[in-house]
């Protein structure tokens, strides 16, 4: 069970409550009493003070200059809220929301957001109990936070003064989408009526890049490594040369991932009988020669990039701010939700990425072409001509890489001006978010049609299988017992969809780095 302290969340748990259910346990009491005292400074300063605080008594953006009356502070949250479900698009997908939920709660232990411990604590339980608002993809500028998708998540768990509750949007329970209000209700979950700044503590962040960041970096990370074992099949179907792969080229680079993708290179091909077995050949082509100078820095790229999104997952990005540890406390107001940072990091993920793709769509092509194989048939089928083989494949993974080359134009560089010019400078960092989701899906495609690709090759190499290294044949062993040889044409979307759940599952990961670190 996961336990929230607002300075301790990991990718790891993020993915585990995400995609796995894990449990979150309640606010432990050092939390709890954080919360409580920045919520009282909070209820004091409306209904004791005449200190005028932003979002507290004021209005919100260009209408910051309105004064609230104290009688009103929750109307005005509630309002918030109600305001901001302007989201469009297809739903984003459960595991995006589930990060997102339990990166807000831990945001509000930190206790500066000036929320109660039994509002946050209704994220953990609808974690808990299954409970899944749904959240439009689009309409997020990414400053201001991620207004949006924040309100289309608290409108489930909050409800107006009066009557019946109000307006509670829709959510996921037990794999049907209901009103929020039955979801809640099914749930054995009671809505709560937001208290003066709770309604922006709960809109105000940029908790839906932070979550799409975390998601990504993790499946990014696993992926090139993947891309790796993808790489040394083919590489063993082209019959490749391993000096490129040799360790003192690479630590003349200096560069940490180059270094550390040859090693696992030539870990994986470690006892091959298909690797320098043409020595008439002097160089490989730049797409098996220089894979580790492709995929090289994209590993020094996700260090940096797990090191800023952990930053990201245990900060406070709401606003204002209360500091409780002073005597006597205080607020600041500032621009925390800004989401300059996390659109530049979304964005580095993407173009890093691509490139990645890129490599090995121009792998797969070389696999397929008789001029460039070494001694492969055409299009990798035993009667070319009349069976195609595996040339729509290629089709498909030139597609993606070229949708990804769209994808990858960055979003931090845009911006436009909103809110009356208040807000006159965005992060379009929303955007940056769901494009490097898109994108690493993308690449799972490809990478997927290279192993397909790559294992037939090997299969029409004589005595293929038996001629691969240790690993890499723990790597067709997998393939193999999810796709079959392609003797004849066929659909080969299912062989392709498979491939690709069994890289996002991680099973094609563990069966070979369990062989080659031994």
């Amino acid at each position: 069970m996961l336990n929230l302290t607002g300075s301790q969340l990991t990718l790891e748990a993020v993915v585990a409550v995400a995609r796995h259910g894990e449990q979150v346990a309640p606010y432990g009491p050092e939390v709890v009493h954080r919360m409580r005292a920045s919520q009282r400074w909070v209820h004091d300063v409306v209904h004791q003070s005449d200190t005028v605080i932003y979002g507290v008594n004021t209005g919100f953006g260009s209408l910051a200059h309105a004064r609230i009356a104290p009688d009103q502070a929750r109307r005005l949250s509630r309002n918030l809220i109600l305001n901001c479900l302007v989201g469009v698009g297809d739903p984003l997908p459960v595991d995006v929301v589930r990060a997102i939920m339990l990166i807000r709660a831990n945001l509000f232990a930190r206790g500066h957001s000036g929320i109660r411990p039994e509002v946050a604590g209704l994220l953990i339980e609808m974690l808990n109990r299954g409970v899944t608002p749904y959240v439009p993809g689009k309409g997020s500028l990414g400053a201001s936070g991620d207004l949006a998708p924040l309100a289309h998540i608290a409108t489930v768990l909050t409800r107006d003064e009066d009557g019946d509750g109000g307006y509670s949007g829709q959510a996921y329970f037990q794999g049907e989408l209901l009103s929020g209000a039955e979801a809640m209700r099914r749930a054995g979950l009671e809505r709560v009526t937001p208290e003066a700044k709770e309604g922006l503590a709960l809109t105000n962040g940029t908790t839906f890049m932070v979550a799409a960041g975390a998601l990504a970096v993790h499946d990014a990370e696993r992926l090139v490594r993947q891309a790796e074992i993808a790489a040394a099949l083919s590489f063993e179907a082209l019959c490749g040369l391993t000096e490129a792969l040799h360790p003192a080229l690479h630590a003349a680079s200096g560069q940490p991932g180059q270094i550390a993708t040859a090693a696992n290179l030539r870990a994986l091909l470690r006892g091959s009988q298909l690797v320098d077995s043409q020595p008439e050949r002097v160089q490989d082509a730049y797409s098996l020669r220089c894979t580790p100078q492709v995929i090289g820095p994209v590993r020094d790229i996700l260090d940096f990039l797990r090191q800023r999104v952990t930053a990201a997952l245990n900060a406070a990005s709401d606003n204002p701010l209360i500091f409780n540890d002073a005597d006597p406390p205080y607020k600041v107001s500032g621009g925390n939700f800004h989401g300059q940072g996390p659109s530049l990091w979304l964005d580095f993920l993407g173009i890093a990425l691509a490139s990645v793709a890129n490599l090995a769509e121009r792998r797969v092509f070389r696999l397929l072409t008789p001029e460039l194989n070494n001694g492969l048939p055409a299009m990798l089928v035993r009667q070319s001509g009349l069976d195609t083989g595996l040339m729509m494949p290629q089709y498909t993974a030139a597609a993606l890489v070229s949708d990804n080359k769209t994808l990858a134009h960055p979003d931090s560089v845009d911006s436009i001006p909103s809110s009356a010019n208040q807000e006159d400078h965005v992060s379009m960092g929303a955007n940056a978010a769901r494009h490097a989701l898109e994108i690493v899906a993308n690449v799972r495609h490809v990478i997927a049609i290279e192993l397909l690709t790559a294992a037939q090759a090997i299969d029409l190499r004589p005595d293929g299988p038996k001629r691969l290294a240790r690993g890499t044949r723990a790597a067709y062993d997998v393939i193999r017992r999810h796709v079959q040889f392609l003797e004849h044409d066929r659909e080969t979307t299912p062989d392709i969809e498979a491939l690709a759940r069994l890289l996002q599952s991680g099973a094609l990961l563990a069966a070979v780095e369990g062989l080659v670190r031994k």
